[in-house]
């Protein structure tokens, strides 16, 4: 898969669960449908719990990568409301 070209880039990595969701989300929320979010998160209970809610939210986790150095950078795409 090619490296993909996010539209946008947010760091939740300052911020505890569950205002990590809701920092990621308010990012994607500011994006048309179709735009690709790239959120720079930290392992543990971020990771975890922010990319299973995007996938309730109804959006679309396209990546995870391991940033290697205790974060990692999450790709989702915005589906429409």
């Amino acid at each position: 898969m090619a490296d993909i070209k996010a539209d946008e880039t947010v760091d939740i990595t300052d911020v505890v669960c569950p205002v990590t969701f809701v920092k990621a989300k308010v990012a994607l929320d500011e994006l048309d449908e179709g735009q690709i979010l790239s959120i720079k998160l930290n392992d543990g209970e971020p990771v975890q719990n922010v990319p299973r809610s995007m996938k309730e939210e109804g959006h679309k986790v396209l990546k995870l990568d391991d940033n290697g150095d205790g974060t990692y950078q999450l790709y989702v795409e915005k589906v429409g409301e």
